[in-house]
Formats: structure tokens, sequence, C-alpha cells
């Protein structure tokens, strides 16, 4: 009874450290204006895959209307499954879409629970990882990446948990296990032996579940396999010694199991092998862009986390230089939480540097381990908001005394991300979602004869799931039991980053096709070219020399920002005229007030109808015609 009794009073020593119960009011504000930028239509357009490996991959499965399909998921050599965007979109799709933006709030949750187990300022670090834009834009978004960004604080989660637990198991064990060592008597022995066999397993703690999340990763986006293994590695680790956790995870993910794939390889489609093929291969790349392999650290860490990502990185370099010196004591344990985090840092990072092809995107899921670690440098607030134990008789006291005044780095912080949140969320690309709507109106409204053609440049690829269009690809059964197929009355021709002159070229041989056409078949027609102001002044002056065809504007959509194609130029000559302006009057500030209007009118996407030169007035006495039969 007394070694049972001194066992129980040893083992509170080790209990959990009880954080402090702060006001945490700002981080509520951001969870309700993540909400808010969930559900309010975001103009801003990050990247194409955040339609076309979600919405367009599935809304032709619900809504019979054509789409296209990207090539990842071709049925000849598919590199992406479709298995995660029928999950996350279409079970059922309408339903779904509600429900999946508050599955975003795992990722807090995860974060929240990782700082109270260890005793961590839970306040500082919720707030910080609410207020990144990443959460703000990028989290909200049908990205991918937005699905690998959840799962990874999962993935964190449970093994974070794990080692906690299995640290407390293994403690309780080694004193038990120097008890049993040291007892005189056999009953002592016999004691010691029982509570040693009554401590709880810990070797296999959520195994299936850690199994689970990492097999979804993998099929949503191969790439997990770089933030899994340092969650994966930490979580086999801990509780060194143990010989169960070898034994099971080898007998249950052997390589063989997974070379047995090769068997019936011609039966099976393996779309994250098909994905690793792909993208080992530089030459496909090119057709993505190929980026230096140091992107990632100098320019996408920092344009994602601003001073968050150089503080990580300043970290890292310091690790590296006491790696090099042998100063192990100056590097995180490896049993560690910090070593956990550090590692799911920077592991994955530098593995994703090895192919060619970097985004900002691909690293998004770092924002969990980096706000965990490095949140107390930008509030320069202690991270650490525990106390060792509460008792009856001294309570729960404040380590220190909060600070209410934001310092100059949480500034530059918020600052940073209020601004990226407006760019990404509703300016960058900003017009092609109004274009989109735009056009899908313009269908509704048309002719049911006349046909669609739809130029664009210098903007992403329009999600065609969002207009609506008739599934000309169905075979349809008629009530007189015919059979007919609908003809294809929208064309879209996207001409990328094409010279203006050489889509206006391209533009002048369409518009005479279309005429012929209309001349012999009797197929009427609309004809729209979509650019970017910065383009438009190049355009007219095209068109005023070569005389191709007329034109004028339908509809212009603001705030539209196209990173290819800035208005460096006119913007520069601008500023430029107004520095060297010397004195000041009404006209000069009227002048400033025009500048500055015309500065911003570069912003926006232009809808312009292209007409034939002698097609107005046919157009006219036809439509007289059509009235005049009906």
């Amino acid at each position: 009874m007394h070694s049972k009794t001194e066992y129980r009073r040893s083992i509170d020593e080790y209990k959990p450290a009880v954080p402090i119960r702060r006001k945490i009011g700002l981080y509520w504000v951001l969870v309700v204006l993540r909400i808010i930028l969930t559900l309010i239509p975001q103009t801003g357009y990050i990247h194409p895959d955040e339609y076309f490996q979600s919405i367009e991959v599935i809304s032709g499965d619900y809504f019979d209307i054509d789409v296209n399909k990207p090539w990842e998921f071709n049925s000849t050599f598919p590199i992406r499954t479709v298995l995660i965007p029928q999950i996350i979109v279409g079970i059922p799709y309408s339903i779904l879409k509600r429900l999946s933006q508050y599955t975003l709030f795992y990722l807090d949750y995860c974060l929240y629970k990782i700082c109270y187990m260890y005793g961590q300022n839970y306040k500082i670090r919720l707030i910080t990882y609410a207020s990144s834009y990443v959460m703000l834009v990028y989290a909200t978004h049908t990205l991918s990446n937005t699905i690998e960004l959840v799962l990874t604080a999962l993935l964190l989660y449970y093994a974070s948990y794990s080692m906690a637990y299995s640290e407390k198991v293994v403690v309780q064990s080694d004193y038990l296990s120097d008890k049993y060592k040291k007892a005189k008597t056999g009953v002592e022995r016999v004691q010691y032996y029982k509570l040693i066999a009554s401590l709880p397993p810990h070797s296999l703690n959520h195994c299936i579940k850690i199994a689970t999340i990492t097999i979804i990763g993998i099929f949503n986006r191969p790439t997990f396999i770089a933030f899994a293994f340092a969650p994966i590695f930490f979580w086999l680790q801990r509780g060194l010694g143990s010989k169960s956790v070898d034994s099971f995870y080898f007998g249950y993910l052997t390589m063989g199991e997974i070379g047995n794939l090769d068997i019936s390889m011609n039966n099976f489609v393996v779309t994250p092998l098909n994905f690793l093929r792909y993208n080992v291969n530089a030459k496909n790349l090119q057709h993505h862009g190929l980026h230096p392999h140091y992107l990632h650290f100098i320019v996408n860490i920092p344009l994602l986390y601003n001073a968050l990502g150089v503080i990580g990185l300043l970290t890292f370099g310091r690790m590296l230089y006491s790696g090099l010196k042998a100063q192990w004591l100056n590097l995180p344990r490896i049993q560690s939480v910090v070593g956990l985090m550090t590692t799911s840092f920077v592991i994955p990072i530098i593995v994703l540097s090895i192919f060619p092809h970097q985004e900002p995107r691909f690293i998004i899921p770092t924002l969990l381990p980096l706000a965990f670690l490095y949140a107390p440098n930008i509030t320069q607030i202690s991270g650490v908001d525990t106390i060792a134990r509460i008792t009856e008789d001294n309570g729960c006291r404040n380590a220190f005394t909060p600070r209410n005044k934001l310092n100059k780095l949480q500034i530059f912080w918020f600052i940073c991300n209020i601004a990226l949140t407006f760019f990404y969320g509703f300016a960058h690309q900003g017009g092609v979602l109004p274009l989109s709507s735009h056009i899908a109106t313009e269908l509704k409204a048309k002719p049911d004869l006349t046909h669609i053609h739809l130029f664009t440049s210098h903007t992403y690829s329009i999600p065609t799931a969002l207009l609506h269009l008739r599934n000309t690809k169905k075979t349809y059964i008629s009530s007189g039991n015919h059979k007919y197929k609908l003809i294809k009355d929208f064309h879209l021709y996207e001409q990328g980053s094409k010279s203006v002159r050489d889509v206006c070229n391209i533009i002048a041989l369409k518009l005479r096709e279309c005429e012929r056409e209309y001349i012999t078949k009797r197929i009427p027609y609309r004809l729209y070219y979509a650019l970017p102001a910065t383009d438009l002044e190049e355009f007219m002056t095209i068109q005023n020399s070569t005389n191709l065809f007329n034109y004028h504007t339908i509809n212009r959509f603001y705030p539209h920002v196209t990173v290819e194609k800035l208005p460096f130029s006119k913007v520069a000559n601008n500023v430029i005229h107004l520095t060297n302006l010397n004195t000041f009057s009404v006209q000069i500030f009227i002048e400033i007030v025009n500048n500055v209007f015309e500065a911003f009118q570069q912003f926006q996407l232009f809808l312009i109808r292209i007409e034939y030169l002698v097609h107005n007035k046919r157009k006219v006495y036809t439509h007289r015609e059509r009235n005049y039969n009906s």
C-alpha cells in the first residue's frame, strides 16, 4: 500500500501543466472574419487549380453541363485522383459546398490543443494563425493545398498527442522499473510488477487515424509525403525502446506490400505514382514554368508569412550553424514538440525545393508549425503560459503582465496580411469571376441559335462549370424516341500571354469565319474579347491602324490585377511627372487627382464586343426579317 501511495504521489509530479485562461476576443473577431470571407463572393482568383481540380472536375457529373476537365484527370494517364474532389464537392454537391468551410476550424482546434497539451500560450498563436492571409484567403478557396493544410494539422495534432501521452507513460514505467529493481522483498516486487502491467498501452496510439490521414493526403496530393514525414517519424520514435512500434509499423506497411501494386498495374490506376512520374520529368514541368530551387526559401516563404517566415528562416540558419559547430545543446531535442514542429517546417520545404516548379501555395501546410514556433517572436510575449501545478493553497497565478499595445513587428504583420488579403481575395485576377457571371447571363438571354465566341488574353482560365453550359457530349432521347445531341453554342479561345497584335489577327480570322458561317448557314453569332486595361491602349492603337473590325466596350470589371501585365510604365510616368512639379495650384491638384484616377483605371478587366465591318446593316435587316416572319 505504501508503494502504491508513493507511486501515485510521484506520478503527480508529471501532471501536465495547466495553461492560464486568457481572453481571446481578437481571435474570435478573426474567426468571424474568416466565416464572412468564406460566405461572401471573393472575386480574387489565386490559381486556376482552385476551380479546375475541384469544381470543374465534378460539376459535369452532377449538373449535366459541359465542363473543361483538366489534363490531370484524363483517362489515359491520370495523375490526380477524382476521389477527393468527389468527397469535397459532390457528396452531395450543394450540401457539402456549404459545410466544407467549417472543416477549416479543425486547424485552429488542432493548434489550440497542441498548445494546451504542452502548456504553451495559445492566445498569441491563435491570433497570429487566424490573422494570416493564408487562412483568410488560401484556406477559404477550393484548392487541393487547402485539404493538405487541414490534413497536416490533424497529423501534427495526433503525433503531438501521442508524444505527450507516451512521455507520461514512459516516465511512469521508468519510475516503476527503478522501484522494482530496488525492491527488497518479494511482496514489493509483485506490487510494482502489477503496477507496471497496469500501465496503458501507448505504442499504437491513433495508428489507424494517422494511417488514414496519410493515405487520404497522398491521394489528394502526393506531395503530402513531405509534410507527413516528420509527424510520422516523431510518432514512431516516441518512447524509444518500444519494439512493438517498429514491428507493427514495418509489418503493416512493408515495401513488399507496396511493391505488390506492380502485379496488377494494368487493372488499377495509382494516381500518386503517375503524379511522381510526371513531375520528375523536367520537360513536363516546362509547360508550367521552371523556377530556381531556392525560390521557396527566398521568395515564397516571405511572401506567404512575411515576418513569421523570415524569423523561421533565420532560426533555421542559426540551427544549421550550431549543427556545423557541433553545438548540439542549441538544437531542439529529437523527442520534443519543438523538434517536431521545426522538422515539420523545414523538411517539406527542402523536399519540395527539389522540384523545379515552385508555387507559394505548395507550402501553405507549414503555417501551423511556424505559428506554434515563432508567434511569440512577433508578439514579443513569452510563448510559455503555464504554472507547474494548481493546488488548493496557492491557486493560479499569472507568470507575467499581458501587453495590450502592438509592437512594430505586430503592426507590420497585420498591415501585410490585410493588404495581401485584399489583393489575393479580391483584386488578383478579380475580373474573371464577374466576367463568368456576365457571360452566363448572356448565354441565358441570347436567342437559341446564336453562338457566343469569347477570346481572352493575360487572364486566368475561365471555369466553364460556372457558365452552366448545356451538355453537348450526352445523347438525349426525344419523346418520339429519336436520339439527338445538342450543338455547342459557346466557344472559348484562351490566348494566354500572346501579344495583343497576335490576338487581334486571330480574332480577325475567326470573325471572317463566323461571317461565312452566317452567310452560308445562317448561324448568328456574337464575338467578345476580354482583356486587362493594361492591354487596352495597345489594342486600340492596333485597331485604329489596321481597321480589322469594329468594336465597343460592353462591360468592365473592377478590381482586376494581372501580375503578368502590370502597368509599370504608365504608373511610373505619372509618378515622375508629379515629382517634377515644383509649384502647387488648383490645376495641379486636379492633375494629381486625374493621374491617381488614371492609375487606378489600369486595374480593370474590359469586355469588348467585336463586330464585322459591314455586318451591322445585314444584322439589322435580318432582325427585321425575323420579326416580320414571326
